[in-house]
C-alpha cells in the first residue's frame, strides 16, 4: 500500500480526536456530568430541606425546627424567607443529638451496629442494574446514618464512574481492591485505596482494570493446583477484616469476574440478586443462582463452613402496568416465598435522567428530572432499600421498622414546608 502524507497545515487525526474529546468533555462538564478523568468528580452533595430531615429522620418539621431555635443540635443554614437547609453531616449531628436526648429510640436515630452486632456484608451479584442497585443501597444506607464502605470489584469501575471516579482508558495503579489482595509483594493495606464520596460516612473503594489481572492470575494458579480454588477468597475477606470496626456495612458490587465473586460470596453475610420481570432474564438470575450454589460447594469443599443470613432477590425495572410482568412476579414469588423481596423498584425516566447528569436520585431534587417520576422512582427504590434494612436489623436482633417508616414517609427530595408533617414528633 501507498504511503500517503498529509500536508502539514492539515490537522492531524490524532489531534482532531483530541479536539473532539476536549469539547465533548467541556460540554457533558456543562451538563454537570462529569469531569475529565482519571481524577475523581469534585461534586458536593446537595443541602437537604427541613421538610427533607424530617422525612429522613422519621420526626415533624416543627420539632426540627424547634430544635433549632432552641440552638440545640446544628446550626442549619438560612435560606430565602428563614427556610433552614442542612448538610448530610449535619443531619448525622442531629442523628447523634436525638439519640442522647431521645433513648428509647437511639437505634432509630444512630442506628450503628453496637459491638456486639457483627459487620454486614452485602454482595450485589452481577445483574440487570446491579451496579444502579448498589449504588443506591449503599448512599440510601449513609443517608439512614449507617457507616458504609462500597467496593466495585468489576474491571470495568462501573461503580467507581457513578461516584465520579472516571479511571476508563486510563493505567490506575495500585488504587482499587486490586492493591490489597494482589499476590506479589506490592500487596498495600485496604485502607490506603479507600477513597470519599459526597455522602458524610460512605467511602468507595473504586474499581480499576488491574481487576482482571488478579482474575487471569487466580485462572493460573487454578489450573497448576489440579482445578482447586486458590486463596483469593481468603485474601478478600482477610482485607475486609482491616476495616470491620470502621463501618456498619458493606457492599460489594460483583463484575463479572469469577474469582472475585466466589471472594464476594464468601466474605458476605448476605447476598442480593436483581432480575427484571421478563422469562429470559429470569433464565439469567437462575444462572446467577446455580453459579452462588456452586461457588458455596467450592468453598466448603475447601474445609470452610459458610452460611450466610440470607440471599433475596430484587425485581428491578418492573413495569407494574404490564400484566405479564405481574404474573411472572406472582410465579416467582410463589417459587421462592419471602426470599424475593416484596418490593419492587419501577421502571423510571427519572432514574435514567439522573444517571445522564452523573448523579443518583438522592443527589438531585425532584424539579432536576420531574416530579412526578421522581417521587414515584423515590417511593420504589425507598421501599426496596427499606426490606434490605429491616433484614439487617433483625440479623442484629432488633425490631424491624424501616419499611412503616417508608410505607408513612413522604419522598426525599420533595419540596416540602418547614410545617409538613406535624403530627408526627
Amino acid at each position: 500500500m501507498a504511503h500517503s502524507e498529509k500536508p502539514d497545515d492539515q490537522e492531524r487525526i490524532v489531534d482532531r480526536v483530541e479536539r473532539y474529546c476536549d469539547s465533548i468533555w467541556d460540554w457533558l462538564g456543562a451538563e454537570g456530568v462529569a469531569t475529565r478523568v482519571p481524577f475523581p468528580d469534585p461534586r458536593t452533595l446537595r443541602l437537604f430541606s427541613l421538610g427533607e430531615v424530617a422525612d429522613i429522620l422519621g420526626v415533624s418539621g416543627s420539632y426540627l425546627r424547634q430544635l433549632s431555635i432552641d440552638g440545640q443540635g446544628p446550626t442549619p443554614q438560612l435560606g430565602t424567607a428563614g427556610r433552614r437547609s442542612y448538610t448530610l453531616g449535619q443531619i448525622n449531628e442531629l442523628r447523634e443529638h436525638l439519640a442522647e436526648a431521645r433513648p428509647k429510640e437511639a437505634l432509630k436515630f444512630w442506628p450503628r451496629r453496637r459491638e456486639s452486632d457483627k459487620l454486614q456484608i452485602i454482595a450485589v451479584a452481577a445483574g440487570p442494574a446491579s451496579t444502579t442497585t448498589s449504588f443506591y443501597l449503599a448512599q440510601d444506607l449513609a443517608l439512614k446514618g449507617y457507616r458504609v464502605l462500597a467496593i466495585d470489584l468489576d474491571s470495568n469501575s462501573s461503580l467507581s464512574c457513578m461516584f465520579g471516579y472516571y479511571s476508563f482508558g486510563y493505567p490506575v495503579h495500585n488504587a482499587s481492591m486490586y492493591a490489597a489482595i494482589r499476590f506479589d509483594g506490592d500487596q498495600k493495606s485496604l485502607r490506603s485505596v479507600i477513597r470519599p464520596t459526597p455522602f458524610d460516612s460512605l467511602d468507595l473503594v473504586p474499581g480499576s482494570s488491574e481487576l482482571s489481572i488478579f482474575e487471569d492470575e487466580c485462572g493460573r494458579r487454578f489450573h497448576s493446583e489440579n482445578l482447586r480454588y486458590p486463596d483469593a477468597s481468603i485474601r478478600i475477606v482477610s482485607a475486609l477484616k482491616e476495616v470491620e470496626a470502621d463501618y456498619d456495612v458493606i457492599v460489594l458490587a460483583c463484575g463479572d469476574g469469577g474469582f472475585l465473586t466466589v471472594g464476594a460470596y464468601e466474605a458476605a453475610t448476605g447476598v442480593l440478586v436483581t432480575v427484571r420481570p421478563e422469562v429470559p432474564e429470569i433464565v439469567s438470575m437462575t444462572s446467577v443462582l446455580y453459579l452462588f450454589k456452586h461457588s458455596v460447594a467450592q468453598i466448603e469443599e475447601a474445609g470452610r463452613t459458610k452460611n450466610h443470613d440470607f440471599v433475596k432477590c430484587l425485581v428491578i425495572r418492573h413495569d407494574p402496568r404490564d400484566v405479564s410482568q405481574q404474573n411472572t412476579i406472582a410465579n416467582l414469588r410463589e417459587i421462592m416465598g419471602d426470599d424475593l423481596l416484596t418490593a419492587t423498584v419501577w421502571e423510571s425516566d427519572a432514574i435514567r435522567r439522573a444517571e445522564d447528569k452523573g448523579r443518583s436520585l438522592y443527589e438531585l431534587s425532584s424539579g432536576e428530572v420531574g416530579r412526578s417520576s421522581y417521587e414515584q422512582a423515590m417511593k420504589s427504590l425507598n421501599s426496596a432499600n427499606a426490606e434490605i434494612m429491616d433484614i439487617m436489623s433483625e440479623v442484629w436482633g432488633r425490631d424491624p421498622f424501616y419499611v412503616s417508616l417508608a410505607s408513612r414517609s413522604t419522598t426525599t427530595g420533595k419540596a416540602s414546608s418547614e410545617s409538613r408533617g406535624s403530627s408526627r414528633i
